[in-house]
């Protein structure tokens, strides 16, 4: 599935430490696959209908949105802060 990064995204993104990024490129590729990836554990936000939180790693968590066969990615930071804009 086609992954867009909105520009939130790519500004939280850029503020990650390098280890952090390369978990979000992983996380990234295996969304491109299949975004039901058992490692992602992804899973609506309660909060916000529409939004589907995924795991990079037990701190840090990714949004995002599916629009017919896109993925459009709309946040990433560490969990508290992920999900209070997510």
């Amino acid at each position: 599935m086609p992954v867009d990064l909105t520009e939130r995204f790519a500004k939280q993104y850029a503020r990650l430490p390098r280890a952090i990024q390369q978990k979000v490129d992983k996380a990234l590729t295996l969304l491109d696959s299949d975004f039901r990836h058992p490692g992602l554990r992804s899973h609506p936000v309660e909060s916000a209908p529409g939004i589907i939180e995924a795991y990079v790693d037990h701190k840090y968590r990714m949004t995002f949105e599916r629009h017919g066969d896109r993925l459009i990615m709309r946040n990433v930071d560490n969990h508290d802060e992920c999900l209070k804009q997510p």
